[in-house]
């Protein structure tokens, strides 16, 4: 639980039992001092219940059938009493429990209302299922994600649940709290993640506009197709990330390679690449991922090994910052979070 020190140390909110992006949204407020109770079913049913042990931390639990009137009149209750309510059902769901926006916002006229859905509150798709690759497929970034001449490959649910429904149910929730204190009054919050996944391909949609994003995998600048922003697999069977995107960056991959750049072919021809990284691949090929990654280590070429969750948690960086999946993140000079 935390510890009532960090910058939303006040903040109630009541968050309804979901899955994914809704309670990993109801962990950051609680990581950041947010009071946060969450409302659990009382006959204990609950998808991926188990996945869900570090996404459920900081907050305490309470079990009701929001099917009893009785409960329903208590959640209501707790509501007078709250800043935010952050729901994850399907569109029309909370409204046939009594405990939609209307009803609640009509109890608690302050209160935020946050819904977090994959396809939104309206729209052709709003009540059909589906899941983070889904979402992603009809924005274009699952399009966007594979090796040349490969399928589409999903991004685990990072970018989906995470970044663009969660991060955005954050920011727009913190927003409308921010809205609250000139008008008075609170508002609903509508968080989709096709909105979300959307938002965040403001970029890449510029960068094909101009003609500098073709619509192949694998053969753009930053979507691995480029030999100097790409990942290698090592002698022994490890990888290394390369993000050697300038050109002194460049130069330090070069020579931690030991490559002459008079001998190679200019990289900033996408015709040159698939030479290019034929000699990188080659060159990686003759040691291990650790030896390499020692390799560059005080360099500015910007190669890291690849590391697995659970190696990841070892590495020196982390250890030394304390920084992890368990660690309350961005960190704040005069209220941080503290749990016991």
């Amino acid at each position: 639980m935390a510890t009532g020190t960090g910058p939303l140390n006040g903040l109630r909110v009541v968050e309804l039992a979901a899955i994914g992006p809704a309670p990993f949204a109801c962990m950051i407020f609680a990581d950041l001092g947010a009071d946060v109770v969450r409302i659990d079913r009382s006959d204990g049913a609950r998808s991926f219940a188990d996945w869900h042990g570090e996404l459920d931390r900081g907050r305490r639990s309470v079990e009701l059938d929001l099917k009893d009137p009785g409960d329903v009149d208590w959640l209501l209750r707790q509501l007078e009493q709250s800043d935010v309510l952050v729901e994850g059902f399907r569109p029309g769901v909370a409204e046939r429990l009594g405990i939609g926006p209307e009803v609640c916002l009509g109890r608690s006229p302050r209160l935020v209302y946050g819904r977090m859905t994959g396809w939104g509150q309206e729209g052709p798709l709003a009540r059909t299922p589906g899941h983070d690759i889904n979402y992603l497929a009809l924005t274009g970034a699952l399009h966007a994600i594979g090796e040349a001449g490969g399928p589409p490959v999903p991004p685990v649910n990072l970018l989906g649940d995470f970044a663009g429904g969660a991060m955005f149910l954050v920011a727009g929730v913190l927003a409308a709290l921010y809205e609250r204190q000139n008008s008075g009054r609170g508002q609903i919050v509508d968080a989709a993640i096709v909105d979300g996944a959307g938002a965040m391909l403001g970029m890449l949609t510029a960068m094909a506009d101009s003609g500098q994003w073709r619509h192949e995998r694998g053969v753009n600048l930053l979507d691995g197709g480029a030999p100097f922003y790409s990942c290698y697999e090592c002698a022994d069977g490890g990888h290394v990330a390369v993000g050697a995107l300038e050109e002194r960056f460049y130069r330090a991959l070069l020579e931690g390679l030991e490559l002459d750049p008079e001998r190679l072919p200019d990289r900033s021809d996408p015709v040159n690449w698939p030479s290019l990284r034929r000699v990188f691949a080659r060159r990686f090929l003759t040691r291990s991922r650790d030896d390499w990654a020692r390799c560059f280590e005080e360099t500015e070429a910007c190669v890291t090994p690849v590391l697995s969750v659970t190696e990841a948690a070892a590495h020196p960086h982390h250890q030394a910052r304390g920084s992890g999946p368990a660690t309350p993140a961005p960190r704040f000079s005069g209220t941080r979070a503290e749990f016991h």
